[in-house]
């Protein structure tokens, strides 16, 4: 069984934590997150740190007590720090371009494709090939980088296709005759 529900979630200087009934409100320098807490998990703040445990002794409420304090501990990082993932992309041609609200994929297909960047997200694209997602909800970070790799995954013979940068694709032997 986890444990990571007894270890306290440190508050840095500069956020400011709000528990308001079944509600917890984070705010940092970079914006705000709240989270419903649920009924099985009981929270407290101590001093620069909140303490999270189980309401009953169940596995259910141990198991989102360790949840709760892992999603806690990501809204107080991302309103202090934030998120990022870098995304690489790798084939002739390849091309990625943000404009505003709009992230244009040039990935071999018959047409471009135009991704809508969702609200609380930030994408730059520092070269062609290069894209950086950034925001405060590692959540949503993750997904629209799931999202934006999902359209041309990396493929096993020549490695092309949208990959993370740290991301190692294994790769396989062609057809011989």
């Amino acid at each position: 069984m986890s444990r990571i529900a007894n270890s306290p979630v440190s508050i840095p200087s500069g956020v400011e934590v709000i528990i308001s009934g079944k509600q917890l409100k984070v705010k940092g320098s970079k914006g705000a997150l709240d989270v419903a807490i649920h009924d099985l998990v009981e929270i407290r703040q101590e001093g620069a740190s909140l303490l999270f445990a189980p309401v009953a002794d169940t596995k259910r409420s141990e198991s989102l007590a360790g949840t709760f304090r892992a999603i806690v501990s990501n809204m107080v990082k991302g309103v202090s720090d934030g998120f990022q993932k870098q995304l690489e992309l790798q084939g002739v041609g390849y091309r990625a371009q943000a404009q505003g609200k709009t992230l244009n994929l040039t990935l071999g297909f018959s047409h471009p494709i135009e991704y809508t960047i969702p609200d609380g997200i930030e994408v730059e694209t520092p070269t062609q090939t290069q894209v950086v997602v950034k925001g405060i909800d590692n959540q949503l970070v993750g997904q629209v980088s799931a999202e934006i790799r999902a359209f041309r995954p990396p493929e096993p013979y020549k490695g092309k296709g949208v990959r993370y940068v740290d991301e190692y694709v294994k790769r396989k032997e062609a057809k011989k005759k």
